[in-house]
């Protein structure tokens, strides 16, 4: 079945408890001829590559003969938590837990509510708790065994029958049945006791705290997911085209409201007042501001026009909006963002695996520990009761859950919340990258810049307005389409309104533009094409014209009638924000390093007004990556912050590729870390909370191995009531996804302006 081509599928998966589960079936895929899989406890999903034609079925089938169940996950926009039968049932067995197991406890624990045949009511008790409610353990724990594993399940199950069939004997065959028995409570385990000795409260607070534990952990991964769900189910559900009227073809079209998936490529649809955008899609007409928070987390709308790209989910929050859809479905921005938001919680970071190696065995040798334990006691002369207690304890403290938790949980707050500040990280990897990075490469143009010519200053001639200089200039430069002369022709408008209309334009390659406005003959340009007519600059605007060409800017001369009557420079401006990026760059321990192509005498200045000391100024595409393999040979480990398709193997190149979502999608597939935005402080919230999720991950390792570390050695020393460590064990599960859900009260330095 070798093939070079492979597919990719997933698969949700039904019926596994613990990461050992999920090591076990990762396992048995991975033995597949051409198969590639990850199984994501948390997720409840495998990730898998077959080859191209692979039969999914087969896949199917192969989980089932592992004992588990797998379909082919079915999208739909219905609430994930709102009547979740596996939530459903784990509430209902926990609350009969509750309900019957309390008394039991109670009973055990306080001798005055030991009235006569107390022990008999506590069978009763417990019986529906151990057999009923904790069926689903029993149940899982046979089908493992007849596929020769062990996992959790089988821990908690050998040891709540233990418990209660021990109970069942010294209550029917030993003398624990007796009226007036009285029993103590010990939080470790008695070295006396024997067929007098019952367990029921054992057996049925086990049976509780592991449920509680299963169901709370069960709900916070939902929760865990919300933000993914939430980001899946922005778009529209329908949407009004503009159908051609045929009969009258100066007709705009009339509105016929369609669901939103038989919306085609091509087609103009209407966007009210308050309305999302169906669709990523090209402005027909119409002015408005649009709302972007909700997929960007920018708050502040953004003013679009005819010939602006809008982006499906996006909220319309002025006027009316008739937009060409250039993209559906899948291909939509809202799309790819869900995807690659999903690729990163499927996968698994470097300091997983080790924690996957330990789940693989960790049951197996629990139960080795468990076994030693009950004859080490034996052998050192302790009763048989006694012996089985420690024994029990150190099957239900054991707790191989954690360990399968810990880095899921974290990747799905984590990345999960990264979206909703409008950050897309591409896997688990990249978090440990953002850790070691201590430089970062900023390319100029359209990542600390706009990226677009601006009107920066406006110098007029004596006896010449400000006013009369713009409205003769921007209205000749309007008939252009050179950066320039739009950039001046935009500011004009935006000062003055409308502009008339030019007369005899004529485009001098190279030099400027000519024609006439108003009546007068104007020019605007190099200094040489007004020199041609005889217009020449006087001192003080020569003087200011070299200022501005010193500084890396562009002067534009202008002039009518004979004389010249001012100057207008333009430059490429540096982002509002990007100052502040730089100085968060720097808190964050990462040297700033401005790379353009540009001369030096643009970078330094832009440099100089960022505040970075660091810049590669005159460098063509091709040797961007160039720069980038230098600085790493140089022992640094570098980050790549870019937006053009010339920027796409840098990217590629460094350590961690940081591209710019206003960018190319070239750029994009090429990065590690997408920003939905063009606010390079967006890329400072990227790195702190990929490294605030890497943290997380490290810590719910930490306290998840030295959970086991600690309490098993403790449980096998008889240091623990089984009852006790059924509670421990539930607790540490709930703890390591509690911790992950810390994440989502991450806040983004671009609201909140903290650094915390």
């Amino acid at each position: 079945m070798a093939t070079s081509a492979v597919s990719n599928l997933e698969l949700d998966i039904a019926g596994m408890t613990c990461a050992s589960c999920a090591a076990r079936l990762e396992k048995t895929l991975n033995k597949l001829d051409g198969v590639t899989a990850t199984v994501n406890f948390a997720l409840e999903r495998a990730s898998v590559s077959v080859p191209v034609g692979y039969d999914p079925q087969s896949l199917l089938a192969e989980v089932e003969k592992a004992g588990y169940t797998a379909v082919l996950p079915q999208h739909t926009d219905e609430p994930a938590m709102a009547d979740d039968p596996e939530l459903a049932g784990l509430r209902n067995r926990l609350i009969t837990a509750i309900v019957l197991a309390t008394p039991v406890i109670a009973m055990a624990m306080i001798p005055a509510l030991q009235l006569r045949n107390w022990q008999w009511a506590s069978l009763a008790l417990a019986a529906p708790v151990v057999l009923w409610a904790g069926w689903p353990f029993h149940s899982a724990a046979w089908a493992n065994l007849k596929h020769g594993a062990a996992t959790m399940d089988t821990l908690v199950s050998i040891g709540t029958l233990s418990a209660f069939l021990w109970s069942l004997y010294a209550l029917f065959f030993g003398t624990a049945g007796h009226h007036h028995l009285h029993h103590g409570f010990a939080l470790t385990v008695t070295p006396g006791g024997g067929a007098d000795s019952i367990y029921l409260e054992v057996a049925a607070g086990v049976t509780l705290f592991v449920l509680a534990g299963r169901y709370f952990e069960t709900r916070s991964k939902r929760r865990a997911g919300a933000a993914l769900r939430a980001l899946l189910e922005l778009g529209a559900k329908d949407v009004a085209v503009l159908r051609p009227d045929l009969l009258r073809p100066d007709h705009p079209g009339t509105e016929t409201r369609i669901p939103i998936e038989q919306l085609k490529v091509g087609d103009q649809f209407v966007v009210r007042p308050g309305e999302k955008i169906a669709t990523d899609g090209i402005v027909v007409s119409g002015s408005s501001a649009v709302d972007a928070s909700m997929l960007t987390g920018e708050s502040v709308p953004i003013e679009v026009g005819e010939g602006d790209a809008v982006t499906g989910a996006t909220v319309n929050a002025g006027g009316r909006l008739v937009v060409r859809a250039t993209r559906i479905g899948a291909d939509t921005q809202l799309a790819q963002m869900g995807k690659l938001v999903e690729a990163a919680q499927s996968g698994k970071a470097t300091v997983q695996r080790l924690a996957d190696r330990v789940s693989g065995v960790f049951v197996p040798i629990v139960i080795a520990i468990a076994v030693v334990t009950l004859a080490g006691w034996l052998l050192a002369g302790f009763s048989t009761a006694a012996a089985f207690t420690a024994a029990v304890a150190v099957l239900i403290i054991a707790c191989p859950c954690a360990l399968g938790l810990a880095t899921p949980t974290a990747l799905l707050v984590g990345t999960g919340r990264a979206a909703q500040l409008g950050v897309l990280i591409k896997g688990p990897e990249v978090l440990e990258s953002t850790r070691k990075v201590d430089t970062i490469v900023l390319d100029k143009t359209g990542t600390v810049t706009t990226g677009r010519m601006t009107l920066v200053e406006v110098i007029t001639a004596p006896g010449t307005d400000r006013a009369s200089l713009l409205r003769h200039a921007g209205a000749l430069e309007d008939a252009s389409e050179h950066p320039v002369a739009q950039a001046i022709a935009n500011a004009a408008r935006t000062e003055l309104g409308a502009l008339p209309a030019p007369e005899d334009f004529v485009n001098v390659q190279g030099k400027g533009v000519q024609g006439v406005v108003d009546g007068h003959a104007v020019v605007v340009g190099r200094e040489s094409l007004l020199a041609e007519r005889s217009v020449y600059l006087d001192p003080e605007l020569a003087k200011a014209k070299s200022r501005a060409e010193g500084e890396g800017k562009t002067a534009v001369a202008v002039g009518w009638d004979g004389s010249v009557r001012g100057i207008l420079v333009i430059a490429d401006t540096v982002k509002p924000t990007s100052a502040e990026a730089i100085r968060q760059f720097k808190q964050l321990g990462l040297t700033p390093v401005l790379l353009t192509g540009d001369n030096a005498t643009v970078a330094d200045r832009i440099a100089g007004e960022l505040r970075i000391a660091h810049v590669i100024a005159e460098v063509l595409p091709a040797d961007k990556v160039a720069v980038v393999q230098r600085l790493q040979s140089d022992g640094k480990v570098v980050a790549m912050v870019g937006d053009g398709v010339n920027d796409a193997a840098a990217l590629a190149t460094a350590d961690l590729g940081i591209a710019m979502g206003t960018g190319t999608d070239v750029a994009i597939e090429a990065a590690d870390l997408t920003l939905v935005r063009g606010d390079l402080r967006a890329a400072v919230d990227a790195i702190r909370l990929s490294r605030k999720t890497l943290a997380t991950i490290k810590m719910n390792l930490f306290w998840a191995f030295g959970y086991n570390l600690a309490a098993i050695p403790l449980a096998a020393l008889g240091l623990l009531n089984p009852m006790l460590a059924g509670a421990a064990m539930a607790f540490s599960s709930v703890l390591v996804v509690g911790n992950s859900l810390r994440l989502r009260s991450f806040t983004s330095t671009i609201r909140s302006g903290d650094m915390r």
